[in-house]
């Protein structure tokens, strides 16, 4: 048993584990039923240790596949999402039959990249799945293929992975697990690495790969963890085939890739500001940069010198450097073009153009989230 690793899981309580389409099918492709009644025996066991499961399951494009008799996955938009809109049923299917021996309903919830960006969705998707747990069912969540034309192109959630990171932090679940093909992180020996503290080096090591049915690969579980990681909550990466990988992981067993939380855990506010996509951007100068990243303040218009796109007043906006790197999100007190007035100027300059609606700050301390990169 791991001493860092009993320290950072052995107080877990709330679980959001994600299972990918490759660790979902038999060899010809088939949805291993045997494999997800496994799985269920494991999210059992975890629940009669008090432990609330939450599962992200991938699979549907492949269950519609195998369903449809067809040898390749579509490319055109209006079939990919015919076949994702029969896999799931046959998904939710087999998941149904896993659990139904310990007579525990699965409660279906399909979710979009906007559920995570409109704030009220956002805690409405929270307290869904709360609600789902008090009345003792089993929550499965997927990507809405059916209609996320984002996700079908490959530029939303990414295989699922930053989907599970969205839903941990709507619970502001203790743990991520993700679980693949793969014991984990492999270093450049293709060693498994163990434990992972800093991301920005992790990435170093990611190899561009991804499996026939899935999507993603080790760079969106990266993506993932520093998403988790820095709202102070742990992730892990492990082999999904491994036998009770989800108990021996808890248990502190040297399982997958543990990538350690920061010592700071998130509100809820700032993690959903964290996880929303931006809807525009604003430049700032280098003095504003350090204001903000070392000096933990709030942007003030002084510090801005150019704006981009259109938004309005408590819109999220991405701040970024002069060089064009992102360094924080937040929500402006100003719409863009209020924003464009104000830019280089000082507070009094501010409050003389803008009268009994002036703020001091575009973007408050409270309202701001550092990037962490």
């Amino acid at each position: 048993m791991n001493a860092t690793r009993t320290t950072h899981l052995a107080a877990v309580k709330t679980v959001v584990i994600k299972l990918g389409s490759q660790l979902l099918s038999d060899s010809e492709r088939r949805l291993d039923t045997d494999y997800l009644a496994a799985m269920a025996t494991q999210v059992i066991a975890l629940r009669e240790r008090g432990v609330r499961v939450t599962i992200v399951s991938s699979g549907a494009i492949a269950a519609g596949l195998r369903e449809l008799n067809l040898a390749r996955r579509p490319t055109d938009l209006g079939r990919l999402q015919a076949v994702a809109a029969v896999g799931q049923r046959k998904l939710m299917d087999a998941w149904a039959a896993a659990f139904s021996p310990w007579k525990l309903p699965v409660a279906q919830l399909l979710l979009t990249r906007e559920d995570v960006d409109d704030r009220s969705r956002f805690l409405n998707v929270r307290n869904t799945i709360h609600a789902v747990h008090e009345l003792g069912a089993v929550p499965i969540l997927n990507e809405n293929d059916t209609i996320s034309t984002d996700e079908l192109a490959a530029i939303s959630f990414g295989d699922n992975d930053i989907l599970a990171a969205m839903v941990a932090h709507a619970l502001q679940a203790h743990l991520l697990v993700l679980l693949s093909v793969v014991d984990g992180l492999l270093d450049a020996k293709g060693d498994p690495v163990r434990l992972v503290e800093n991301i920005e080096d992790a990435l170093k090591l990611v190899r561009v790969e991804k499996s026939a049915l899935g999507k993603g690969g080790m760079n969106s579980k990266l993506m993932a963890a520093k998403t988790v990681t820095d709202a102070g909550e742990a992730m892990v990466v492990a082999d999904g085939r491994m036998s009770d990988v989800l108990t021996r992981l808890l248990d502190g067993e040297e399982v997958g890739t543990l990538f350690v939380p920061s010592a700071k855990k998130r509100s809820s506010r700032s993690r959903w500001i964290g996880a929303a996509r931006p809807v525009g951007v604003i430049v700032v100068d280098e003095g504003a940069v350090k204001a903000l990243v070392e000096k933990k303040r709030s942007l003030l218009p002084a510090g801005v010198v150019r704006v981009e796109g259109a938004f309005h007043r408590g819109d999220l906006v991405s701040i970024q450097s002069p060089a064009g790197e992102t360094i924080a999100r937040g929500l402006s007190n100003y719409g863009a073009e209020q924003v464009a007035q104000v830019r280089g100027r000082k507070t009094a300059e501010v409050r003389e153009l803008l009268g009994e609606f002036a703020y001091d700050e575009v973007v408050h301390r409270d309202n701001l989230v550092i990037d962490s990169f």
